[in-house]
């Protein structure tokens, strides 16, 4: 995982990649996409290969790291995305703005 990886993108342009690990903690849910080229701003897919666990807390937050940095993943309206949220997702659509700390999940695609 120290080498950077390239992000395929779909004819939009849209960057499409697929997560490398869930991690279950006390205080968060954590979806790592690893070290990728990607953009500042803009959106981008998340596949999620690695599934959050069915028996994680539901209320608790989801955080996202890329890049070795780790950000909250939030809602629209600003509110945190917890894992019931998230639970049974197989792809979601995510707005990042890496200058203002903004990660927004945009929608999500269910099994």
């Amino acid at each position: 995982m120290g080498c950077f990886q390239n992000v395929t993108t779909n004819a939009g342009g849209l960057a499409y990649i697929s997560n490398t690990q869930v991690t279950v903690g006390t205080e968060a849910v954590n979806i790592a996409l690893g070290f990728r080229r990607i953009q500042p701003i803009g959106y981008f897919t998340v596949r999620m290969e690695n599934a959050i666990p069915a028996d994680a807390t539901a209320t608790l937050p989801i955080t996202l790291t890329m890049n070795g940095i780790t950000r909250p993943l939030l809602l629209p309206n600003g509110d945190e995305v917890t894992v019931a949220d998230l639970l049974a997702v197989n792809v979601f659509l995510v707005f990042n703005d890496r200058f203002s700390n903004l990660l927004t999940l945009m929608s999500r695609t269910i099994d």
